[in-house]
Formats: C-alpha cells, sequence, structure tokens
C-alpha cells in the first residue's frame, strides 16, 4: 500500500465514512428474526409492512392477522418473522404467524424458568387430554387430563373456550412442545389459603367440621377451607365396619386435631380422642374367669363380636362356642342384637382384645368333665368320617369327637384294617387319652396283648424260644411265636442260619419249629428281633466251652460233635 493510499486511510472523512457504513449493516434485520414494522398499505390479500432498516417492503397474508385484523390500519407497527432476507425473486420473506407462535414460546419459556401462570383457552379436546392455546392461540400446548382440576371432572363444558390461568409444567424445547397444568395453578392457590387458615389452629384443638366424603379407611371433613381425614380407627373405641355406618356426607361432625403435617398441609383428626379410653382402666371392671351379659354386635365366619359396655368389645371365637364340635358356624348358635353370658378368658390391653367364651358360662354343661371319668373304660362311637391313617368318630351319649388311629384297630397295625370299616359304623372301643380336649380310641385294647405271651413265659432279650413257621416269604420268613398264631415275627434272610448256604427261605416249611434267640424286645414300640443264627452261635460258643476250642475243627461239624458228646455219654456209663 503506497503512502498517499495510508494517508487517505486515515483522514477523519474516510472515518466518518466507514463508522457510517458500519451502523447502517449492523441495523440491517437478520434471518430468523423477530422486528418491528411498519403496515404501509392493507389489501384484499395482503398486508403491505415496510422495514425500515432493510430499505424495502414485505408482504404478508391477510388470513395471518386473523384476529388483528379489525385493530389495524395503515400506520401501525406490528411484529414480523424474518424467514429470508432474499429469495429467488429477490424479496423479503417475512411472517407474522411465525413471529406470534415465536414471540409466545419465548413466553412460556420465561414462565417456565420463573414458575409463572400464563393465561390462554382451552378449545380442542384429544386424546388423553386438551390442546390449550397460549397468549390468544399464539401457542398450542397440551393439557392433560389429570391436569385439568385437582379432581375428576364428569363435565368440562364451562372451561372450553374460556380465559384460565395454567403453569408450564413441561418443555421440550428441541420439538417446541410445552405441558402445562390448571390443576398446579389450583392447588398453589389452595395451598396458599390453606397455609394462612393452619394458623389459626393447633393440635389438641376441638374443633366443629363438615363431612364431605365417606370411604372404607376414613372420613374427609371440611373445617374453613382445611381438610381433615378422620381414619377409621379413630371414628370410635369400639370396632367400626364401615364409616357410613356412624356418619353421613354433610353432618356436622366434633373432632380433635391429632396431628398437623406443615411440609404437606395434612391435617389429621379424631373422633374417639375426645373421650376416655375404656381400656385405660378396663383391669378394674372386668376381670378375667368372670362372667358378663353381652350383646352381639356382629357375627363372621370365625367368630362373634361382643359388646360387654359401651366401646367394648370382645371376640367370642367359634372354637369357644360349644362343647361339642370345635369348627360349629356362629350363626347357627348366635343372631345379632341376641343377649347372652360369657366368660371373660383373657384381656390384652395393649391390644385393646378381650377373648370371651359361650360355652363357660356356667349355664351349659362340660361333657368333658363327665368324658374324664371314662379314660380306660369301654364306649360305644359312631363313625363320622375315614381318613387314609385313621377314623374319626363321635361318643355316643356325649357327642364329643375323638380319632381311632389304624395301628390302634388292631395288633397286627395294618393300614388295611381301615377298609372293614365305613362312615356310620357303630363299634366299641376304650378311650386310652384325653388331653387338650382331645380324645383317642383303641378297638385293640378291648383285647389281649399278644405281646403280653413274654411277660406270661418269662422270656426276655437273650433267651432262646421256639417257634413255628406262619409263612414263607422271599426276603425271610415269618414265625408264630404263640399257639394261638396271634403274635407274629419276621426273621430275616440273613438271620436264617449261621451258614449262608442254610439262609435260603425256600428250604423251610409252612408249619416247621425253628430254634430262634431273641435279639431285641421293646414292647412299648412293639418291636421284635428274632435270629436263628445268633441261636446257632450261641450254641456253638456253649460246646466250645465244654469241649475245648478244637472241637469245631479239622472239619468236625456240630452234630459230630453232639454224637461224640452223646456217645462219652454213654460209654462212661457204661463203664461206671
Amino acid at each position: 500500500m503506497s503512502s498517499e493510499q495510508g494517508i487517505k486511510d486515515s483522514s477523519p472523512l474516510h472515518k466518518e465514512f466507514q463508522s457510517l457504513l458500519d451502523k447502517e449493516f449492523k441495523e440491517l434485520p437478520k434471518e430468523n428474526q423477530i422486528i418491528k414494522a411498519t403496515v404501509s398499505e392493507i389489501t384484499k390479500n395482503y398486508v403491505i409492512l415496510d422495514i425500515k432498516n432493510a430499505k424495502m417492503e414485505g408482504m404478508i397474508p391477510i388470513e395471518e392477522f386473523k384476529d388483528e385484523l379489525s385493530k389495524l390500519k395503515v400506520g401501525s407497527t406490528t411484529e414480523i418473522f424474518i424467514d429470508r432476507l432474499e429469495s429467488f425473486k429477490g424479496e423479503i420473506i417475512v411472517s407474522r404467524d411465525k413471529a406470534r407462535r415465536l414471540g409466545a414460546w419465548n413466553r412460556v419459556v420465561k414462565a417456565f424458568e420463573n414458575q409463572e401462570e400464563i393465561t390462554g383457552e382451552v378449545r380442542t379436546r384429544i386424546k388423553g387430554g386438551y390442546i390449550f392455546y397460549a397468549f390468544d392461540g399464539s401457542l398450542p400446548c397440551f393439557l392433560p387430563s389429570s391436569q385439568l382440576d385437582t379432581r375428576p371432572l364428569k363435565k368440562v363444558d364451562h372451561l372450553l373456550n374460556t380465559k384460565i390461568k395454567v403453569l408450564p409444567v413441561r418443555l421440550d424445547k428441541a420439538r417446541g412442545n410445552c405441558s402445562v397444568s390448571r390443576r398446579a395453578v389450583l392447588e398453589k392457590s389452595k395451598n396458599a389459603e390453606i397455609t394462612e387458615a393452619l394458623k389459626e389452629i393447633k393440635e389438641n384443638d376441638i374443633v366443629t367440621s363438615q363431612v364431605h366424603a365417606i370411604n372404607e379407611w376414613g372420613v374427609f371433613c371440611t373445617y374453613k377451607s382445611i381438610q381433615m381425614l378422620v381414619h377409621v380407627s379413630d371414628l370410635s373405641h369400639s370396632r367400626v365396619k364401615k364409616p357410613s355406618d356412624l356418619v353421613s356426607i354433610g353432618d356436622q361432625l366434633k373432632v380433635r386435631i391429632i396431628k398437623i403435617d406443615k411440609a404437606t398441609n395434612r391435617v389429621s383428626a379424631s373422633v374417639k380422642a375426645l373421650t376416655e379410653d375404656p381400656f385405660e382402666n378396663i383391669e378394674k371392671k372386668y376381670k378375667v374367669g368372670e362372667v358378663y351379659e353381652g350383646t352381639v354386635s356382629k357375627i363372621v365366619d370365625f367368630g362373634a363380636f361382643i359388646s360387654i359396655d359401651q366401646n367394648v368389645e370382645g371376640l367370642c371365637h367359634s372354637s369357644m362356642m360349644d362343647w361339642t364340635n370345635r369348627n360349629v358356624k356362629p350363626s347357627k348358635i348366635f343372631s345379632v342384637s341376641q343377649k347372652a353370658k360369657f366368660k371373660i378368658v383373657s384381656i390384652e390391653k395393649e391390644s385393646k382384645r378381650i377373648s370371651l367364651s359361650y360355652k363357660d358360662n356356667g349355664e351349659i354343661e362340660n361333657p368333658w368333665n363327665k368324658v374324664k371319668d371314662q379314660i380306660g373304660k369301654e364306649v360305644k362311637i359312631k363313625i363320622t368320617n375315614i381318613t387314609d391313617k385313621a377314623i374319626f368318630a363321635e361318643l355316643i351319649d356325649t357327642k364329643l369327637s375323638g380319632m381311632l388311629h389304624f395301628k390302634e384297630l388292631d395288633f397286627n397295625e395294618n393300614v388295611e384294617n381301615l377298609k372293614k370299616y365305613k362312615k356310620n359304623d357303630v363299634m366299641s372301643v376304650k378311650i386310652i387319652e384325653i388331653k387338650d380336649e382331645k380324645i383317642r380310641f383303641s378297638k385293640r385294647a378291648l383285647e389281649k396283648d399278644p405281646l403280653n405271651w413274654f411277660k406270661e413265659n418269662k422270656k426276655k432279650e437273650g433267651d432262646i424260644i421256639t417257634t413255628r413257621i406262619h409263612e414263607v416269604l422271599k426276603t425271610g420268613v415269618k414265625v408264630a411265636i404263640d399257639k394261638d398264631k396271634k403274635l407274629i415275627a419276621t426273621i430275616r434272610k440273613a438271620d436264617l442260619a449261621k451258614d449262608t448256604a442254610d439262609q435260603r427261605p425256600e428250604v423251610f416249611s409252612p408249619g416247621n419249629a425253628l430254634d430262634a434267640k431273641i435279639v431285641s424286645l421293646d414292647l412299648k414300640l412293639r418291636s421284635i428281633k428274632l435270629s436263628v443264627k445268633q441261636a446257632q452261635l450261641d450254641e456253638e460258643k456253649t460246646l466250645i466251652q465244654k469241649f475245648g476250642e478244637n472241637a469245631t475243627k479239622s472239619g468236625a461239624t456240630l452234630a459230630g460233635i453232639f454224637k461224640q458228646a452223646m456217645g462219652k455219654g454213654k460209654k462212661g456209663k457204661k463203664d461206671k
């Protein structure tokens, strides 16, 4: 660059020109920008606007002005959106709709960030909610049905095409979507009102409220603008099945405030807190073991609830109603409002429970007192049920039920014996045990126990007895110990002989005599174990002790030893 050119560029005139030029370019409108323009002409189809800084005019279809058209005139100023500065025709492309939507979007974003309310109208219903048009219809937003009010509304006609206030609750800037909530505005206003009202009350205050809603778990009451919940357990000291049994919507209800949660503005109240807890000094008024009159207030499957005083109830379980039937249906014994006498079985002060007994009231004869004297005696029973392990029956005279196990039918303890009996059969048995109001019967106890044979014959473990083979099995043999063949025992194959070759069951026949040793004997468990092998081994030991250790060596047998012993005995006698 020459020195002359540098002087010209630095002259004051050049600098002023450059400054004006930069300012002119800086003030030029840019694409995707909202600017203000002046209406220069209104035609039938277009509104022509003078864009001052662009030194040109733009045309916008008249439909984009909609409700503004009546207020629009030449010289009016309005906001427009620069879509393109120059089209292929060399024209500037501008839009009133886009300016309106972008302006509304910016206002919604600001309201969302500052948690400010916005105004608009609900015009259209869609799936899951409504379309809310913010700022005179400039921006459509989604209003979910659940956010329309603080409670479900059956009709929403009064809210359509009406100015309402909502709060932006969700923004998707990438898609330009916004969700709003009218419920948040109502709750915000209501919470503010409740917060002021809560300053007037405190816990333990007694107020008169009005019932406005009832459900299964409690009653909702209103005091001024405060909503209070009276839980079903706080309605009365006595048991409450349904709150609707005590109160109705619109009733005036006097309550005591028991809890105020300032964080959630929730208030809990109680009706029973107005009166003294009847269980506080219950032991002074009622004694365990005493009999009192009560009224049946409710009947359920497992028992009946009995009112013995105001706000004091007890439970008479079905097992405490009848001596003979522990599972009796309460409805067959009692009816609601019936009065009867009950004995207090227990009082649980902390859990506020009282157990009652109807069968123990002193007016009903206890058949158990009579049956206790019959332990060990023969009685008649009638079968009521047969299971795979036992017979259940009731005593003919007292109707008390008991069990006859299959092992008590016969001394052979065979479960197949149950098939000999059927329902409604009458049989003679002996009562062998009564425990916790449960009776055990025994049919075999009426007969002589075959195990008494051991006592009568003074046989014990270690003794050798003579038996008769009763039945031959693959795994051994069954032998009869007594003559009547009522005492049967099994000898295993391994116990049939000392030598393995002689242990085959098929070599034995029914009726054969067989000497066996009593290896174990438990009369209580009715367990008997016999062994022919042990009898032979014991006999061999005896012979060895008598004739010496070499008696069984060199191929000698027990038979040979016996012959030798018998021969020596005869020879000795002859010599003598």
